[in-house]
């Protein structure tokens, strides 16, 4: 099909972080699946994680030579906007040669230039926000957008465009699924008759997190609790020597559908795709926001979602003092596992890629 006779050809721009990314990255999918016709085309850094993931995906991608402007004063602030010139120039011209009809932008600053390229060129937008506070792209850019893609009812107070916010759901890979829980704990070597914790730092670690679960080894040894544990690749050097035939302390966990349905409850960060997995699944888990984020949106995600029964919320300053409590009377109980479980699916979105692609079809095809 030839470029300008092809309606459905799709920009995203998001990065940064994962959890900028990979909700479009299963929007991108779920489009394919829908109109296998369709052109992708992302946009973001080569250096970041959308550089490294996007390519071997098979997605096209571009990059734009933008950075965030940091909140303490740096060197790179002052390039920031002769940075930001140039990316806007890049943004418009990598829009000019694909000419998108509509433009999804997932969040992280590299979305603001590219996002704002396909609006001049007169491109649809849809913009994604993961966690309950906006961050500041998202709200720089909801002039432009004609629908904004909300993972939690709570985000709306802080926009000023009500009539474009829809309540989706944040959008989770196509094959995220439990399997059997005894298979699942074949592949780790672990005993199908002891309680199994997940703890997971994020992709490069959690080091509190890390201290408070090593801190523990004896009363988890105790009890009898089996860990799969992600150190993180920032830890591991410092944390695998605790690795026995109940602990399995790992980098990175490549196969989460296996760790997922091993374990009898999640130990985690309260990142935006970590919390739409653990929903989605039904997982009992306790989360424990990192202080280190931006606006501390990690912190707030995880109190709406205590508020309402569906988790449990430990606070990083709090770790030493209230976790293995939380854990020991929680891990055994299986009215306050099965009550979590019941509480995360009633606020699970499980389609929300899917409704955020039709939308994206629907405003191609009004073009």
């Amino acid at each position: 099909m030839s470029q300008s006779s092809n309606k459905y050809k799709f920009l995203f721009a998001g990065g940064g972080t994962g959890g900028h990314l990979f909700p479009s990255v299963a929007v991108a999918q779920k489009i394919l699946s829908i109109k296998p016709e369709a052109e992708i085309l992302f946009v973001g850094r080569k250096s970041k994680i959308e550089g490294k993931v996007v390519p071997k995906l098979g997605f096209k991608f571009n990059s734009i030579w933008v950075s965030g402007f940091s909140r303490k004063f740096t060197l790179k602030n002052i390039l920031f906007p002769l940075k930001l010139i140039i990316s806007l120039i890049q943004s418009i011209i990598i829009n000019i040669k694909f000419r998108p009809k509509v433009a999804i932008g997932s969040g992280g600053y590299v979305s603001g230039p590219a996002i704002f390229g396909a609006d001049v060129m007169g491109a649809k937008i849809i913009l994604l926000e993961q966690n309950i506070y906006p961050g500041v792209t998202t709200r720089l850019l909801e002039r432009y957008a004609g629908e904004i893609h909300l993972s939690f009812e709570g985000s709306k107070k802080y926009f000023r465009s009500k009539e474009k916010l829809k309540f989706t759901g944040n959008p989770v890979r196509e094959n995220l699924k439990k399997i059997d829980r005894s298979e699942a704990l074949k592949s780790f070597n672990l005993s199908p008759d002891k309680k199994t914790l997940l703890v997971l730092g994020g992709s490069l670690g959690a080091a509190s997190i890390n201290k408070a679960v090593a801190d523990n080894l004896k009363k988890f040894n105790e009890k009898e609790i089996q860990l799969i544990w992600q150190t993180g690749k920032n830890y591991i050097d410092e944390f695998k020597k605790y690795s026995t035939g109940a602990i399995k302390t790992l980098a990175f966990i490549n196969d989460m559908n296996l760790a997922y349905s091993a374990c009898n409850m999640v130990l985690s960060r309260a990142g935006g795709i970590t919390i739409a997995e653990i929903l989605n699944l039904g997982l009992p888990a306790i989360l424990v926001p990192s202080p280190n984020v931006a606006e501390n949106h990690q912190y707030l995600n995880a109190k709406n979602l205590f508020e309402t029964g569906a988790v449990l919320l430990v606070e990083d300053s709090k770790l030493n003092d209230e976790l293995w409590a939380k854990i020991e009377s929680t891990i055994f109980d299986e009215n306050k596992l099965e009550n979590l479980k019941k509480k995360a699916l009633n606020m699970a979105k499980p389609d929300a890629a899917k409704v955020v692609a039709a939308s994206a079809i629907k405003l191609a095809e009004e073009l």
